[in-house]
């Protein structure tokens, strides 16, 4: 870690969840993962306690909702350490995508809805999900949505399908994106957010998605939802009418922080994995696998990669820090398709140089390489945030 980002607070932080990751997380994990996540909940409150009695919860707020009060570059950093297990930010609250979706809450949402659903997700007794993607039209380009809520009165109606919606599955609330403003000139104008509970009349589940032959369950899984004449008061939107691609930015480049440094605790973790495999597996008498060219340029060419990365995104958390989203959306294109290209990378090398036991589960790296592939299709596609940043930068040449 770059000195010029550590912190009292981070230095201080970050070896005490190590220390308790590795004594109580990292050698469950993957006994964990072969649970319906419904088992796993109660015991997981334990863990949740011990996270809050060492200052890490609600990692993205600050002392009025119970958080550590922590910059958004120590945010970033201690994001890596919890990103090495898929649990880590799910133990202090700070899981995608409640963590957007309390931000959003906590700023538009009104007193009724707050009680309702801001107190007990603060308190990590109630998750959230968030209804954007549909399985019909190309997320890569999100203004196009057949989703809409025609306003009945004091009602929104809502019709429409939803999918990859995350930890839908047990989830209490939705916040949807629907057309509310379809006549608006901007596409951009025409889509509101809209508080929906999942126990309305016509909000149903239809099923978790499938992803490389795993469904997953409760937070751990990605859902198809529909929608059918759902009916919600008006005042479930948040923020002004058509103003849900607006909300949606203000999540988009601090959440891109949040996501990149998960990536890079997870690249760590499958690097060390690597370096531990090469420096054990004997090939044939007094030749390790380490002992091969090959593998040796892969380790290097990881740790380059990773070291260039991490620093890519505590530069651009300053640079949010310091000059706001907007004059850094060069560094947050980059951050994306550059974090997400390298752990796929990182990933794959680490499962090759394991052999047939990489693809098993009886290692981390297979769940990884499945679940985290999608990390160049989220939140924007690598092509997406090329094309844009190319665009950007040719503008600029030509004035």
């Amino acid at each position: 870690m770059s000195n010029l980002f550590v912190t009292d607070r981070t230095r201080a932080l970050r070896p005490s969840i190590q220390a308790y990751l590795d004594e109580h997380i990292l050698p469950n994990e993957l006994a964990w993962l072969k649970q319906p996540f419904g088992e796993l909940e109660s015991m997981l409150r334990t863990h949740k306690k011990a996270m809050q009695n060492l200052g890490i919860w609600n990692l993205y707020h600050g002392a009025d909702h119970g958080g550590p009060e922590l910059s958004l570059t120590e945010v970033a950093q201690v994001g890596e350490t919890l990103g090495q297990t898929v649990f880590g930010l799910f133990l202090c609250n700070a899981q995608a995508p409640d963590a957007g979706n309390l931000e959003l809450l906590l700023k538009y949402a009104n007193p009724r809805l707050q009680k309702r659903f801001v107190a007990p997700m603060l308190a990590g007794e109630m998750r959230s999900c968030f209804g954007m993607t549909e399985p019909d039209l190309a997320g890569s380009n999100p203004v196009r949505m057949h989703t809409t809520a025609v306003r009945d009165g004091d009602t929104y109606v809502i019709n429409g399908r939803k999918w990859f919606t995350t930890g839908a599955d047990g989830a209490s609330v939705c916040i949807v994106m629907a057309i509310t403003n379809p006549e608006a000139e901007k596409p951009h104008q025409r889509a509101s957010m809209i508080v929906v509970p999942t126990d309305t009349v016509g909000f149903l589940r239809e099923r978790n998605i499938s992803i490389m032959g795993h469904e997953g369950s409760g937070w751990l899984s990605h859902a198809e939802v529909s929608l059918k004449d759902v009916r919600v008061p008006v005042s479930n939107r948040l923020g002004g009418e058509g103003k849900g691609f607006l909300l949606a930015q203000e999540r988009l480049g601090p959440g891109r922080i949040h996501h990149c440094m998960r990536w890079i605790g997870m690249a760590e973790r499958s690097f060390q994995l690597m370096v531990d495999r090469a420096a054990s597996r004997e090939l044939s008498d007094g030749v390790m696998l380490g002992d091969k060219q090959m593998v040796q340029t892969w380790i290097a060419e990881s740790r380059a990669e990773i070291d260039a990365s991490r620093l890519l995104v505590l530069h651009t958390a300053h640079a949010i820090e310091t000059e706001g989203a907007k004059a850094a959306r060069d560094q947050i294109s980059i951050i994306k398709f550059t974090v997400a290209g390298m752990l796929n990378r990182v990933v794959d090398r680490a499962i090759q140089v394991h052999g047939g036991l990489g693809v098993t589960d009886d290692t981390i790296l297979s769940f990884l390489y499945r679940e985290e592939r999608a990390a160049r299709i989220y939140d924007g596609t690598d092509e997406t945030h090329k094309a844009s940043l190319a665009r950007r930068i040719l503008r600029a040449a030509k004035r």
